[in-house]
This record gives C-alpha cells, sequence and structure tokens, in this order.
C-alpha cells in the first residue's frame, strides 16, 4: 500500500486505524479495499502535514507539533539542556545537542527507542543536516570548532578549528559544498569546505552574526547580525557581502522561503520576525510574535513557519503567504529553534 517510505512511528493516526483491522475475519476481507483505500488517504495526510520539533531548553525536552493541527502530539525526552535540532531526511530521526551532557543526542522521532548519545565537545550548540542525509555538523562553543559526523553511522569524520570565538550555527549550503559558521564573538562567518574538512575563508560582517539561511541555489547567504541589528547579503562566489538590510533590535534567527523569493529573521528584543523581499532587499512586512523570537523553520512548501519564542515558552505560527501570526502553541520551557519534516 505504498508504505515503504514512511516510519509508522511517524504515522500514529495510520497505526491506530491499523490497529482496528489487525483481526482479519471474512467481512474484514470483503471490505479490504475501503481499508486500502482509508490508508492511502491517511498516509497521504501524514506525507502532506510534516511535523514540527522543537527542543526546549530548560525542559530537557523535544515537542512534536502537528502542522496540520498546530497541535503537540507527543513530547520526547531529549537530556538536560537540549539546543540545536536537524532531521534527517525522511524525518525517521532527530539530532539534538545537549549543552549539559555535551553530547549530540540521535532521537528516535517517533520516541520508540532511548536516545543514542555520541561524545561532543564543551557547550555544543546549532547543529545541521546535509540535504543527502549524509553529514551532519555540529558548532561546538567552547572548543571554537565544527565537528562533523556520518549522518548514519555516527561516525565522527572530522573536528574543524574555526577563527570565530564561540561559535552557535555551522549551516550546510542547499548542494552540500559549504559550511557557513557563525559565532558570537566575531564580525565574519567562517567558510568551511566540506569536501576538503577544513577551513578556507572568512567573509567579514556585522559583530555578533547568529542565524544562517542560503538561496535555493546556493549561491547566496543571509546572516542576521544581532549588535548591529542588520542582514547580511553574501554572494558565496567572491566570498563578499553584496547587501545591508537594516532589521530590527536584536536580529536573530534565519529562514528563507524554499521559493527563493522571501527571507525570515526574528527580532529578539522586539518580539517581531521580519519579512525580506528578495529582489529589493528590503522589508515588507513585520509580523508580531512572541517573547524572544529565536530560531524558526518552514514546511516544505514554504506555507508556514514556526517561530520558538524562548521568553514565551510557545511556537508563533506565521502564514507566510498573508504575512499574518495564525497561531500559538505552547510548548515546554525556553524552546530554542525549530527543525520541520
Amino acid at each position: 500500500m505504498g508504505l515503504a517510505w514512511m516510519s509508522i512511528a511517524r504515522a500514529p493516526r495510520v497505526l491506530s486505524f491499523l490497529e482496528k483491522v489487525t483481526t482479519v475475519n471474512a467481512s474484514t476481507f470483503l471490505r479490504l479495499p475501503a481499508i486500502a483505500a482509508a490508508c492511502a488517504l491517511l498516509c497521504g495526510a501524514v506525507h502532506a502535514a510534516p511535523f514540527a520539533y522543537v527542543p526546549n531548553e530548560k525542559s530537557g525536552t523535544v515537542s512534536v507539533i502537528d502542522t496540520a493541527t498546530d497541535t503537540v502530539l507527543r513530547v520526547l525526552p531529549a537530556g538536560t539542556r537540549p539546543r540545536g535540532i536537524a532531521a534527517d531526511p525522511s524525518g525517521a530521526r532527530l539530532f539534538v545537542t545537549d549543552a549539559a551532557s555535551n553530547e549530540l543526542l540521535l532521537i528516535d522521532s517517533g520516541g520508540d527507542a532511548p536516545p543514542r548519545r555520541i561524545a561532543l565537545g564543551k557547550s555544543p550548540e546549532g547543529v545541521s543536516v546535509s540535504a543527502d542525509g549524509n553529514y551532519v555538523a555540529v558548532a561546538v562553543e567552547k572548543n571554537n570548532s565544527v565537528t562533523l559526523f556520518d549522518a548514519r553511522t555516527g561516525a565522527q569524520l572530522a573536528d574543524i578549528k574555526v577563527e570565530g570565538h564561540n561559535p552557535e550555527h555551522a549551516v550546510f549550503s542547499p548542494d552540500g559544498r559549504w559550511l557557513l559558521v557563525s559565532a558570537e564573538e566575531a564580525e565574519q562567518v567562517d567558510v568551511i569546505d566540506v569536501a576538503q574538512r577544513r577551513l578556507v575563508g572568512a567573509i567579514p560582517v556585522g559583530l555578533r552574526p547568529r542565524g544562517i539561511g542560503f538561496s535555493p541555489d546556493s549561491t547566496r547567504a543571509y546572516v542576521a547580525c544581532e549588535m548591529v541589528n542588520t542582514v547580511y547579503v553574501l554572494d558565496l562566489a567572491s566570498r563578499r557581502a553584496v547587501a545591508t538590510i537594516p532589521a530590527g533590535k536584536n536580529a536573530n534567527g534565519i529562514a528563507v522561503n524554499p521559493d527563493g523569493k522571501t527571507v525570515y529573521v526574528s527580532n529578539g528584543a522586539e518580539g517581531t520576525v521580519m519579512l525580506i523581499d528578495t529582489a529589493s532587499n528590503t522589508v515588507r512586512a513585520t509580523v508580531a510574535v512572541g517573547k524572544r523570537p529565536w530560531n524558526m523553520a518552514l514546511t516544505p512548501d514554504g506555507g508556514k513557519l514556526y517561530v520558538a519564542n524562548g521568553r514565551s515558552n510557545s511556537v508563533s505560527v506565521i502564514d507566510t503567504a498573508s504575512a499574518r501570526k495564525s497561531g500559538e502553541v505552547a510548548v515546554g520551557i525556553a524552546p530554542w529553534g525549530v527543525a520541520i519534516r
């Protein structure tokens, strides 16, 4: 029935339905075509509505939000102080940094198995997965490095020193060629060549670069610089900033719509998210969200933006077409970010 692509752990509605039809008697057999059709509909619904995963730094949990209904389906244990989060392309496994234990947690997204723990350096923060699902990168704050892992086996491939102090995010370009690294004590974004597994340069930006996002074609990157309230637009070919866009106070998180036409920046001190038009590099709308909006993620179709509000203990949902907040989802204490699969 076309279920091979989907983990049952990611489909509680399908699981519940199948439990009801486990015993096949004569009358059930006659209804198998209807059962198959119902399963197809349910599976399609799950495929069309991904889950949003939110690490709650002071609760030690990950909240799982159904993006179809914007309700919390379940809560997963995630160490003591979860921060960065990413998901593999299938959505079956989460990669979460635990700043308390200095570990990378490999978590079954359905909560069916205890997390696997991989040792890291002190105070790990942001984590990202390459688009092909082959690599995981973790920014390790006190080591001033980025640790690269094989996403399938968990084997460490490299630990790459960077120039910025206290790195926070290490983000893969969509083509998998580059890792850009931001740091709290820096005025540049460090550039790592993934194939060579080494630092190959730096691009000057404003003080304290934070969130990083890429255009879909990997030619440009957008970097929020917190202390100068500015988004820098970087050209990857020339490795220089080609534009600066005024943002709100304490600009922080960055997300880029899959169509490449809009960039979103969260402003921590103002409780807002700005929508930037990439054709003109100007702000076209500002949306009020919760207190201290932090990291964000978009649904694959770009229709909804989920914003972690660190001091509201909530996630704001923005309808990107109308540029309006469509909902607020209560989660754990001090949500750090969002991953969507």
